[in-house]
């Protein structure tokens, strides 16, 4: 076992560890046998000074200690984490193919076991998001091998971008920043920051920099290929359309028509924009996505006999819960009435906090209050390179119902 600090953790935090779960908050740390800088790495053990794991440590978080090894005989060093990193890149290449593997998430950190860490894959371009202190300390190591690993596969980078503008890197003591990764791999001169991907056929213009998040939702690959696959001939609806690619695949399956709504003006021109890459047809609506179901509803106006309800997570804390089941409600039932029998209805939950079983209940109150009985066609969760760990309940973020009213 390498010479590391030791942190003493409490029961709770040790039986958490030994379950698989892969963080320990402050109100569990116990002390330490020696002076830790901030995002150093230690050696977790019990009150009975028994090796629990090994992960990294800051006490200006929370979540105190990260635990990425349950392994005493681990030696953490640069051929660790390359090892680490070519396992995330040989299960995507594996689980998805090499096409679909073009636009993929390479890294979804605690499910790959490593924190806090995003790698997002668009063609030739990677887009980085560094959430914890610790992988901030060797973001350079973990970022060279992820290059070499990629070289080893034949797969060409000619780009990587920081997306480290997301506000939770303040409670760990980080600074907001975004730039280019400068790196030995990669030639100054072939820098970029859009690329044009193709999802399921479909050709999109992501903007790496001024995207959300790290530049485009990738975890809805296959949901989307679902929709598509039942959309011929019908009037559909994509609610909160943000890029338009729920649209888009429903366009693609040979929809009858399509409708595109979202609040935000630069979500109504990129569905414009990707339409007309595509050479599609869809019709792209600012509005409401509340108040224009409310309306479509109140008037009797029921034209559609597709609708999808695809909102960003209406709560990312347990103690929002409450009010989120409201809303959830409040946009499936009135899509409920709108829909005639037989129509269907694709909807969706990007929230943890919002679980399977909370969900279920939404819909079954939703449907009561509507007046109708719903039929699943299927339930689905997020796109496999954002993989789910049994024994870490976070990485079960996605849940995606499609239903038909009957």
């Amino acid at each position: 076992m390498e010479d590391l600090p030791h942190i003493t953790v409490g029961k709770q935090g040790e039986l958490a560890a030994r379950g698989g779960h892969p963080w320990i908050y402050e109100t569990e740390i116990k002390g330490a046998d020696r002076e830790v800088s901030p995002g150093g790495l230690v050696h977790a053990v019990s009150n009975k000074g028994k090796y629990i794991g090994t992960g990294f440590y800051n006490p200006l978080s929370k979540i105190s200690l990260r635990i990425f090894s349950w392994n005493a005989s681990d030696q953490i060093d640069r051929n660790f984490w390359k090892r680490r990193i070519s396992y995330a890149v040989r299960y995507r290449k594996q689980i998805m193919g090499e096409q679909d593997m073009r636009c993929c998430r390479l890294i979804f950190g605690e499910a790959d076991q490593f924190p806090g860490l995003t790698v997002d894959r668009f063609e030739d371009i990677l887009s980085v998001q560094v959430l914890s202190l610790g992988m901030e300390r060797i973001k350079r190591e973990i970022l060279d091998s992820m290059l070499e690993v990629l070289r080893e596969e034949k797969i060409k980078i000619s780009s990587v971008y920081e997306r480290n503008d997301a506000s939770v890197r303040k409670l760990e003591g980080m600074e907001l920043e975004k730039g280019f990764y400068d790196s030995s791999f990669l030639d100054p001169a072939e820098r970029k920051t859009k690329a044009v991907i193709s999802e399921n056929g479909i050709s999109y213009e992501v903007d790496i920099e001024n995207g959300q998040k790290t530049g485009f939702f990738l975890d809805q690959k296959y949901n989307r290929r679902a929709v598509g696959r039942i959309s011929r001939d019908l009037h559909v609806l994509d609610c909160f359309t943000h890029t338009g690619a729920f649209a888009l695949n429903a366009a693609a399956g040979g929809a009858a028509s399509v409708d595109a709504v979202d609040i935000s003006e630069s979500a109504v021109d990129y569905v414009k924009q990707n339409s007309l890459l595509n050479h599609m047809k869809v019709n792209a609506l600012r509005a409401d996505v509340f108040d224009y179901l409310k309306d479509l509803d109140e008037s009797k106006k029921h034209p559609y006999e597709l609708i999808i309800l695809d909102p960003p997570a209406f709560t990312k804390s347990g103690a929002t819960v409450r009010s989120a089941f409201r809303g959830y409600k409040e946009i499936n039932y009135r899509a409920m009435k709108i829909l005639p029998r037989g129509g269907y209805l694709a909807t969706c939950s990007c929230s943890h906090f919002m679980d399977d079983d909370l969900f279920r209940k939404m819909l079954k109150e939703a449907a009561r209050d509507a007046g109708v009985s719903l039929r699943q066609i299927e339930f689905r969760q997020q796109s496999p390179d954002h993989p789910i760990v049994m024994t870490i309940p976070e990485t079960s973020y996605l849940k995606f119902f499609l239903l038909q009213v009957v």
